[in-house]
């Protein structure tokens, strides 16, 4: 007897309905018409299925905390930088703890059951990192949770930074991070980048680093983690996240760097709705976007995929953990509301993301993981246009979400009008 299996299906947004059979927490069969039986079996009536949304950037450690110890003003960047140092000495584990896992309950109910987490390694007491580490083994039966080793004030600029964050990875953390254009200097950047890449290619770890988040066409750092990652052999181990100053850069210069980090096989994480909101802030008019540009390196074969960043905490007062409302910005944002750029789009929230992470037994082929969710949709565009309920949630074969189904009526005439937005 099969775990579970799903009727009615429809995938890759296909005119053909299928069914999905589960068991053991992986897919055995895709195929229509399954009749084996099932402990639990779910007419899903044509609905859009999915591989999980993957989250590719995201500071757990900070989420929900809003207000904590005041809000930010102003808005910015360095305002929230300022205010989470002002945060830091008060926080307990108890309360990063509660708001990490209040945050994961969100993500399973919108499906997101990856997330790439960065979290702060400057603290001396390293709670942050302890606390996450206790979150990622308490929830990995739900949530593919990776947590990268993130020196926020600066590998250089704090006192034992790089011990501190070695201390991180000893304990157990997944990812080298780094934040080359916060250091001191240009120069101490570059340092940085070439120290924790060695650091990675030693211990055999990934990398992702917030780089060039800022709006000087200037800082250059992805050029120095590109040419690290060709030295030291990491190719395809290696992601630039944020990357803002590229929407500033000269095109020339540009023209350069895109093939380069083609060549070093780079995975590059855009994240739209924070970056529109915390870029351009010094420009009167014309206001730069502030994004990197995402269709050139698309073009170039670079994978792409978009990352949260943050759900009310200081830097974003906003946000429910929806990947799907992130694609939807990257489409007005971006430019990409074309039929194909819409596609890739929920690619870079899905499937994308999946590389980016490097996760295994990923998809909706037999073999793969038992883990997908019903969308109240039909396609991969009507997805991104209505961020539309998650019907169920499954995780390794068992449904661990549940949302009704979405209507609305309206009274028109004395006549009761059912309305969806389909």
């Amino acid at each position: 007897m099969l775990d579970l299996l799903v009727k009615n299906a429809r995938i890759d947004s296909g005119k053909y309905l299928v069914d999905i059979a589960c068991q053991d927490g992986k897919i055995i069969e895709v195929a229509p018409c399954i009749e084996s039986k099932a402990a639990e079996s779910i007419d899903v009536q044509g609905h859009f299925v999915t591989p999980p949304f993957v989250d590719s950037h995201f500071h757990m450690d900070a989420t929900l905390s809003m207000g904590m110890p005041r809000l930010n003003r102003s808005g910015t960047l360095l305002e929230g930088i300022k205010i989470w140092g002002e945060l830091k000495p008060d926080l307990t584990p108890e309360g990063v703890k509660k708001r990490a896992l209040k945050l994961c309950s969100w993500a399973i109910a919108k499906g997101n059951l990856a997330i790439r987490t960065h979290v702060d390694t400057t603290d001396p007491t390293l709670m942050a990192v302890d606390v996450l580490l206790e979150v990622r083994d308490e929830m990995k039966d739900f949530i593919d949770i990776q947590l990268v080793a993130f020196p926020q004030d600066g590998i250089l600029r704090c006192k034992d930074g790089v011990s501190l964050l070695k201390r991180a990875l000893d304990r157990g953390v997944d990812v080298v991070g780094g934040i080359p254009h916060f250091e001191r200097t240009m120069e101490d950047g570059r340092k940085s980048v070439e120290i924790l890449c060695e650091i990675a290619a030693k211990r055999g770890l990934m990398v992702d680093m917030h780089c060039d988040e800022s709006d000087d066409p200037h800082s250059r750092h992805i050029e120095s983690l590109t040419y690290q990652t060709q030295r030291l052999g990491l190719q395809g181990r290696v992601t630039g996240s944020h990357l803002t100053s590229m929407h500033s850069m000269d095109n020339y210069y540009v023209s350069k760097l895109l093939p380069l980090m083609a060549e070093a096989g780079m995975n590059c994480v855009c994240n739209p709705l924070v970056n529109m909101n915390l870029q351009g802030r010094h420009d009167t008019y014309p206001k730069r976007r502030g994004l990197m540009r995402v269709p050139e390196l698309l073009a170039m074969g670079v994978n792409v995929s978009l990352g949260h960043d943050d759900v009310m905490d200081p830097w974003y007062p906003m946000g429910t953990h929806d990947m799907l409302e992130v694609a939807h910005m990257g489409a007005h944002a971006l430019h990409m509301t074309g039929v194909d750029q819409q596609h890739t789009l929920f690619d870079a929230v899905t499937v994308n993301g999946a590389k980016t992470l490097g996760l295994s037994g990923y998809g909706l082929n037999p073999g793969d993981n038992a883990d997908f969710v019903v969308l109240q949709a039909e396609s991969k565009m009507e997805a991104l246009r209505l961020h539309p309920a998650r019907l169920f949630v499954v995780r390794r074969g068992a449904v661990i979400s549940r949302t009704p189904s979405v209507e609305a009526t309206v009274t028109l005439n004395g006549s009761v009008q059912r309305v969806d937005f389909r």
